[in-house]
């Protein structure tokens, strides 16, 4: 093991979720960059690793990693860790490994957990399509146009976020996007794990009169689609498309929503109809 950089996952919580592969490349490298040394000297010591560690984080990224990429090229073989799940994914990491592949060095995985797809899993939220939009920003007005770029994005969006930002980011979604259903998730793989879905408005509500605990990942519903009516359909059309549908044995309600995706009508248009003219 030797002139390489291993990007290790480690536990975002629960240590038992540390892989066997992760500690055997933490045992076996040269030494360890950390995004904080204090916390990933918590871990070793959990599981009686002694390695040098180097501190690689946002303030010191690109002097740090020129060294790192040094050593590396001399022969030394190095994990890259964050505190807490995947590195380099919203992490200063994503530098170090740049400059590993413009130096050509051999830049190997060591997957472990990802806050965003294990809340994702268990959010219930639509996860066939999806965007990481990572943290938004601190400064008010920064954050209101990350949000405005997005005000169209039909696919299910996942932030970051900390407690003490949520209700201010909270506040701006709802001014910017609209209420949108969202699941909240918090302190994954821990004791106090909770999925909390609801709506941006519901969610000011409680946070105003609960103070947030723990580092939270939104998953927000995307933008409803807009459909173009067009003349390629009348309603009786229409509704002889749900009515097939409820001869499938599918309810009047679900056939008519499916009949409303193909011609561009309401849903509610269509059931009435079929109401109507029974």
């Amino acid at each position: 093991m030797s002139g390489m950089l291993y990007v290790v996952g480690t536990p975002i919580g629960n240590l038992n979720d540390f892989s066997p592969r992760g500690l055997e490349t933490l045992q076996e490298v040269d030494f360890i960059a950390a995004e904080d040394t204090r916390v990933t000297l918590k871990l070793l010591n959990r599981f009686e690793i002694k390695k040098p560690l180097i501190s690689y984080h946002e303030h010191n990224r690109f002097e740090k990693g020129t060294a790192i990429v040094e050593r590396i090229l001399a022969g030394e073989s190095c994990a890259l860790v964050t505190d807490a799940g995947m590195p380099a994914i919203s992490d200063p990491g994503e530098e170090l490994v740049l400059q590993c592949h413009l130096a050509g060095v051999p830049v190997v995985s060591v997957p472990g957990p990802s806050a965003l797809i294990t809340a994702l899993a268990i959010s219930g939220m639509p996860s066939g399509r999806f965007t990481f939009e990572g943290f938004l920003s601190m400064n008010k007005r920064s954050r209101r146009e990350h949000l405005q770029e997005i005000v169209n994005e039909p696919r299910t969006m996942i932030f970051y976020e900390a407690p003490h930002k949520l209700l201010a980011t909270l506040k701006d979604m709802f001014a910017v996007l609209g209420d949108r259903k969202l699941a909240l998730v918090r302190e994954l793989t821990k004791i106090h794990e909770d999925v909390f879905r609801t709506t941006l408005a519901q969610a000011i509500e409680h946070y105003t009169q609960n103070q947030p605990k723990g580092e939270f990942v939104l998953i927000v519903n995307g933008c409803d689609p807009v459909v173009t009516q067009t003349n390629e359909f009348t309603l009786e059309q229409a509704a002889e498309i749900a009515k097939e549908k409820m001869e499938q044995g599918i309810t009047p309600t679900l056939a008519s929503k499916m009949a409303a995706e193909i011609s561009g009508f309401k849903k509610n248009d269509i059931y009435a109809y079929i109401n109507k003219n029974k």
